[in-house]
């Protein structure tokens, strides 16, 4: 998959977040963003996700433009898998209900084959006996997965990941991240904001820091947490990876 940005600014008010922007990656499987809080990561998702619109510069994926008229852009948005820290789950819907929303009512999916479509990818990531629980009943590592198979049902273009392990426990995370690591070995591209260095080390093909507006670095994991080129990337592990 290829990304890339040119001239692309974000406002927010009077705070600029993303700062005339140049950036290239290309990767197979999975691109980690990390950084500061604030410092325009999860901002930068959204506008891959098209989700909110940049006020200059464009963003091209595999070569083509992101759209922006609204037809297009909704059916941008509608082949993305997105998913927040947050769940954003439908709390009076069960966790079979939830997946099976956007497959009938944004791709237009009868229920019958929704149903078969949302339950295989529940059992997937071992929900099946969860299907009819609503989400207050499910831990929160429950929640995620169920977040995450949301956004495979679809069969997504690519997966956009904000952050998924930020609420939950050790336990849950370490269940979390297994479930993407299954998605990253299925081939599936996925771009994740995540906290977790020791993850994007071992499963990220790239790595790309973000601060002060611009993305200051981006390399291979490996070359990246082993040799940072930026002083302020370097001063960043070093302080997160101490302990």
């Amino acid at each position: 998959m290829k990304i890339l940005l040119r001239g692309l600014t974000k406002r927010f008010g009077s705070q600029t977040v993303l700062d005339a922007v140049n950036f290239e990656a290309d990767f197979t499987h999975t691109l980690a963003l990390i950084g500061p809080s604030g410092g325009g990561k999860s901002t930068l998702l959204r506008l891959l996700a098209g989700l909110d619109a940049p006020d200059s510069g464009e963003i091209l994926v595999n070569g083509e433009p992101l759209p922006q008229d609204a037809e297009r852009l909704r059916i941008h948005r509608s082949h993305t898998g997105i998913v927040f820290q947050a769940y954003n789950l439908f709390p009076h819907l069960s966790a079979l209900g939830n997946v099976m929303l956007p497959l009938t009512e944004v791709h237009g999916i009868d229920s019958a084959t929704a149903r078969d479509r949302a339950m295989d990818v529940l059992k997937r990531f071992h929900l099946a006996d969860h299907a009819a629980k609503q989400p207050a009943q499910l831990s929160g590592g429950q929640r995620q997965r169920v977040a995450i198979a949301r956004a495979l049902a679809v069969d997504p273009a690519f997966l956009l990941l904000d952050e998924p392990t930020s609420a939950l426990d050790p336990e849950m995370t370490a269940e979390v991240l297994d479930v993407i690591v299954e998605l990253r070995e299925s081939g599936k591209p996925i771009i994740l904001v995540t906290h977790e260095m020791g993850f994007a080390r071992r499963s990220a093909d790239r790595v790309a820091f973000i601060a002060d507006g611009g993305v200051l670095e981006c390399a291979a994991a490996g070359e990246f947490f082993e040799n940072p080129r930026q002083p302020a990337v370097k001063q960043f592990l070093e302080r997160i990876l101490k302990y």
